[in-house]
């Protein structure tokens, strides 16, 4: 008898399962443009750090620094 009632509700359970309704909707996806800034400068202000140090380096009283004599 406890068979007949666990495979009675099993059937119940299956069948009830079926009487739901499931709905999935898709909504169109928003592809927005990504601006990326990347910063190149560093490498070309240390290229000229060193060109001027080294035209620096020559002047020994020190006026190509940008002083006034």
């Amino acid at each position: 008898m406890g068979q007949i009632a666990t495979v009675a509700v099993i059937l119940s359970v299956l069948m009830l399962a079926g009487c739901f309704h499931h709905t999935v909707t898709m909504e169109p996806i928003e592809v927005k443009p990504i601006h990326i800034t990347v910063d190149v400068l560093v490498k070309v202000d240390k290229e000229l750090d060193d060109f001027f140090d080294y035209q620096d380096a020559g002047d020994s009283d020190g006026a190509g620094k940008g002083e006034q004599p």
